[in-house]
C-alpha cells in the first residue's frame, strides 16, 4: 500500500521564526504532537520538525520560558522524509531504524504534503507489522527514570 493512500494530509506547518506559543496553539487546534517546519512563506519544503516533547524538554525542563523562543530554537533540523509513492513497509523500516513515531511525507518536488504516523500504519497495516515497529521505536535510547 502506498503512503499517499494512508497518510494524514490535514496538517499544519510553521516557519522557523514562528513563536512557540503559536506552534503549541497549532498542535492544540490540529490535535497533533508534531508540526513540520517549512523553509518560509509560500513553500512547504521541510527544514525541520517540532514536537510537543521538543518544547517541553528543550525549554521547560531547562527552566526556560517557552514564550521567549521561536520554533528554530527547539526544532530538529534536517528531518527524515519519505516520498508519497513509497510503500508502507519502507515507512515502517525507516521508523524502526531512526526510532521515529512520525515521518514527513514529501511529493516528487520535495514539498511536504503529509505525515505518516504509527497510528496511520496501525489503522491500515497488519497487526504483526505494526507491533514490530512499535517495539523497535520504543526501545530506550538513553538512561531511563525508574519509579
Amino acid at each position: 500500500m502506498r503512503l499517499q493512500e494512508i497518510m494524514t494530509t490535514d496538517i499544519a506547518a510553521c516557519t522557523p521564526d514562528t513563536p512557540l506559543e503559536e506552534v503549541a496553539a497549532m498542535m492544540d487546534e490540529y490535535d497533533c504532537g508534531m508540526i513540520p517546519i517549512v523553509a518560509g512563506e509560500g513553500t512547504t519544503r521541510p527544514v525541520g520538525t517540532i514536537t510537543d516533547r521538543d518544547i517541553a524538554m528543550r525549554t521547560v525542563a531547562n527552566g526556560e520560558n517557552p514564550l521567549d523562543y521561536m520554533a528554530s530554537d527547539v526544532m530538529t533540523a534536517n528531518p527524515i522524509t519519505i516520498n508519497h509513492n513509497s510503500a508502507h513497509e519502507e515507512a515502517m523500516e525507516m521508523m524502526e531504524s531512526h526510532q521515529l513515531r512520525r515521518i514527513l511525507v514529501i511529493d516528487d518536488n520535495g514539498e511536504c504534503i503529509g505525515i505518516i504516523s504509527q497510528a496511520d500504519l496501525a489503522r491500515n497495516a497488519g497487526e504483526s507489522e505494526v507491533g514490530e515497529v512499535v517495539q523497535h521505536v520504543s526501545q530506550p535510547s538513553g538512561p531511563s527514570a525508574r519509579l
